[in-house]
């Protein structure tokens, strides 16, 4: 119920807030939230507006799952495997640094300017967030936990099943919550270049056509977009972790 409170008093907030920025420059600059939301009410009885959330839908959920099926496994392996951590651990270090969207234009040129170079950059950008989260969960696991494992007869794949796995599957929603804010960021970047679908070449065509309240309701959707995946992994972690809410 508080949480449900606080959810109502932040968006009224965030509204007031809006609201009193396009009194003060002007709807031509700043449109209102009732402007916003009669524009919003209009788009959606388009086909148009709907092939460009499904289009952005797609390629975040498809980012999303890529980048969980090569990065989560890997930081686990990496942070129980102590040698495999040290000779990848220079690797890392050094890539993890690099703004990922600097390699954009290669990997437009490898992978084409359609659904999927945008998909794979989107991945490659949420890759090492899961990876050093996950990582980082493995080696924290304590090694009595490990040892008590095996003093009852458990295999190393008991070891990932039933120590390393439940250990580190907290981390990994958190990466997967803070990873929401990046993936829809990025994706706004990698929908201006090459195509003609997704919230951010809705955007952007807007603004091209001085729209005002378009551009908001772009604004509006990517963070519902937002927002939705966030609730969606935390309402996972609550059911798949339920010790931890203890």
């Amino acid at each position: 119920m508080k949480s449900k409170l606080g959810y109502i008093w932040g968006i009224a907030a965030l509204l007031t807030a809006w609201q009193i920025s396009s009194w003060c420059s002007g709807e031509a600059i700043v449109a209102g939230p009732v402007t916003v939301l009669l524009k919003l009410v209009s788009e959606a009885g388009t086909g148009r507006f709907w092939t460009n959330v499904g289009a952005s839908s797609l390629r975040i959920v498809a980012a999303l799952s890529l980048a969980f099926v090569t990065a989560v496994p890997l930081g686990l392996f990496l942070g129980s495997s102590p040698r495999a951590d040290r000779i990848a651990k220079p690797l890392i270090y050094l890539t993890y640094p690099v703004p990922k969207i600097v390699f954009l234009p290669l990997v437009l040129l490898f992978f084409g300017l359609g659904d999927w170079g945008k998909i794979v950059m989107l991945s490659i950008i949420l890759f090492f967030q899961l990876l050093i989260t996950t990582r980082d969960a493995a080696r924290g696991v304590s090694r009595s936990a490990r040892y008590s494992l095996y003093s009852l007869g458990g295999t190393r794949r008991h070891l990932f099943a039933h120590v390393i796995w439940p250990s580190c599957l907290p981390s990994v929603f958190t990466a997967l919550r803070i990873a929401t804010g990046t993936v829809v960021a990025v994706l706004f970047f990698v929908e201006s270049i090459g195509t003609r679908y997704g919230m951010g070449f809705y955007i952007l065509d807007a603004w091209g056509r001085a729209d005002v309240p378009q551009i908001f309701v772009g604004i509006v959707v990517l963070a519902v977009m937002g927002v939705v995946l966030y609730e969606a992994f935390d309402i996972l972690e609550r059911i798949f972790c339920r010790w931890n809410q203890l």
